[in-house]
């Protein structure tokens, strides 16, 4: 009798380790709103040097306001896959996830537009007329030196550019060198990637979740969703090493930490749907 009651003991604390474990991955991510807010913030105020207009804050902010919504949406998936039971997913607080999910979904899309417009903006750089060290002489212009992190140019940064081509942003007064840029691009091609491949998995996940909601997720579809969710996240693992390699720490950080909440919710889908199946039986 002790020895079961051991056992049993021993899983619920396992249970509850993995809950901790669980939800500080989750408070961790909602941590990196903030720190995402300050990186952005800090590229802002260089690149957008009289202000950043209205209709250029998702493109300034892309990053924070894109985290922001997935936080708010890994929220309702975790209340729909594992804290809520069926029966209370009903009246207002159905209206209430669904308005809420929907309301993520404007600004995960409308992030999605911000790194394709980013991704744009890199597509169009202008070479250089005068010399980096004539422009630094000016002191209002920037040596871009890796994606969103700007320094002044200054007469030192600029000797270094003597033997260089040099490229302009368009419409920011910003250069960098041809591999600098070239770098840039290549991250920002990543960002478009990763956010593409994310809106995919949240759309076939919301669909697991409205099947599971009316008992019709069955064991083939369920099977030929985590196929293609499976290539999706391989996708996803392949931007974070590639961040883990050429990029910022914050953003290979991030990436890996929304794998790893992402496996709960899966995890959530599986046991819940799991359990309705066993139900039926």
């Amino acid at each position: 009798m002790s020895e079961v009651a051991t056992l049993a003991g021993s899983r619920v604390n396992r249970y509850a380790l993995f809950r901790v474990f669980k939800y500080t991955v989750y408070l961790l991510l909602a941590y990196n709103v903030y720190a995402f807010f300050v990186e952005n913030h800090a590229a802002a105020g260089a690149v957008f040097a009289d202000g950043v207009q209205f209709g250029r804050v998702i493109e300034a902010y892309n990053d924070s306001i894109d985290t922001l919504a997935w936080v708010l949406l890994l929220l309702v998936f975790e209340l729909e896959t594992f804290v809520l039971p069926d029966e209370k997913i009903r009246g207002w607080v159905k209206w209430a996830l669904n308005g809420t999910s929907a309301f993520c979904y404007v600004f995960i899309v409308y992030s999605f537009y911000g790194y394709v417009a980013e991704m744009a903006s890199l597509t169009n750089l202008l070479p250089v007329t005068q010399s980096a060290c004539e422009l630094a002489g000016r002191g209002d212009w920037l040596l871009v030196v890796g994606q969103d992190d700007y320094v002044p140019l200054t007469a030192e940064s600029c000797a270094a550019l003597a033997d260089t081509q040099v490229l302009r942003l368009a419409d920011a007064q910003v250069l960098g060198s041809v591999e600098t840029w070239s770098d840039i691009k290549w991250l920002a091609w990543t960002d478009v990637i990763n956010a593409g491949a994310w809106l995919l998995v949240v759309a076939i996940l919301a669909f697991d979740v409205w099947l599971q909601l009316r008992h019709q997720l069955s064991d083939a579809v369920m099977r030929y969703s985590q196929v293609i969710k499976g290539l999706l996240y391989f996708t996803l693992l392949l931007c974070a090493i590639y961040w883990g390699i050429n990029g910022s720490f914050l953003d290979f950080w991030d990436a890996f930490l929304w794998l790893v909440a992402f496996f709960f919710i899966e995890l959530n889908l599986f046991e819940w749907q799991a359990e309705t199946s066993a139900e039926e039986s």
